[in-house]
């Protein structure tokens, strides 16, 4: 996922894609740890997807804030 799609997310839809991803790459790490995963590069881009949602929800909250 983009930043670009991220930021067109509505803050409510954020919170939504948040809990998805995490639920994601709670499921694949289980995975993992049962040898049961052959694309471990998904965990690394899972965790940057989690962290690129985390920084725009937080822009977009504290935007109003600012202004």
């Amino acid at each position: 996922m983009t930043t670009k799609e991220i930021r067109e997310l509505s803050p409510t839809e954020l919170t939504t894609k948040l809990r998805e991803v995490r639920d994601q790459f709670l499921h694949l790490r289980l995975r993992k740890q049962t040898g049961q995963v052959e694309k471990t590069h998904e965990l690394r881009a899972l965790r940057k997807d989690i962290a690129r949602l985390e920084t725009i929800s937080r822009q977009k909250a504290k935007a109003p804030a600012a202004a």
